[in-house]
């Protein structure tokens, strides 16, 4: 396996921070529109791009990945007709948020090498972060009578934990490769 690291520029956060807020309309419209399979037709479906809010915060800095996952929630709701006010902007976008924020506090690519242990740690924490955010959401659901507990916790666990835990260590180091040719200065996590 191949080790790498990303150098960060103490230069602003403009890059990161308006990456961030594309990458969130990106997930969003990904979200609603590139499923390949409905577990609940029109209400869950299986996200392929469920890692990009830990990936991106990862790469871009806990406060990017809380972005992307929370505005990325947004506009997925929106687009497809799921929007609840208090569940959408408060359960659901912090939640989804968060799987987002903690990978991106707890693996700094200036810091780190990306080597098997780190991509396995990184796997964990989107197991770790994702229960939760699924657990909350799920329960936010059940609350509003929307659908039961234990059946809403096992449709979207299939739905979004699955797809963050394979595809965040995945493709971590390649996005990174990208990103680096793409900005070889560096720049400042946001």
């Amino acid at each position: 396996m191949q080790q790498t690291t990303l150098s960060h520029s103490e230069g602003n956060t403009l890059f990161p921070l308006v990456l961030s807020i594309v990458a969130a309309a990106a997930t969003g419209v990904l979200w609603a529109y590139a499923n390949p399979m409905q577990l609940v037709p029109g209400v869950i479906q299986w996200r392929i791009f469920a890692f990009l809010p830990p990936l991106i915060g990862i790469l871009l800095g806990w406060r990017s990945g809380f972005i992307c996952g929370y505005l990325g929630t947004i506009v997925w709701s929106l687009l497809a007709g799921t929007f609840i006010p208090a569940h959408s902007l408060i359960v659901d976008g912090i939640m989804v948020g968060l799987t987002g924020l903690v990978p991106g506090v707890l693996f700094d690519p200036a810091k780190t090498t990306f080597d098997r242990t780190v991509l396995v740690k990184i796997a964990l924490a989107c197991l770790a972060v994702g229960i939760v955010m699924v657990a909350a959401v799920s329960a936010s659901l059940a609350y509003l009578g929307i659908f039961p507990f234990w059946w809403a916790f096992g449709y979207i666990g299939l739905s979004d934990i699955v797809p963050m835990v394979i595809g965040t260590p995945l493709l971590i180091v390649p996005a990174m490769k990208i990103l680096k040719s793409a900005h070889p200065v560096g720049f400042k996590r946001f």
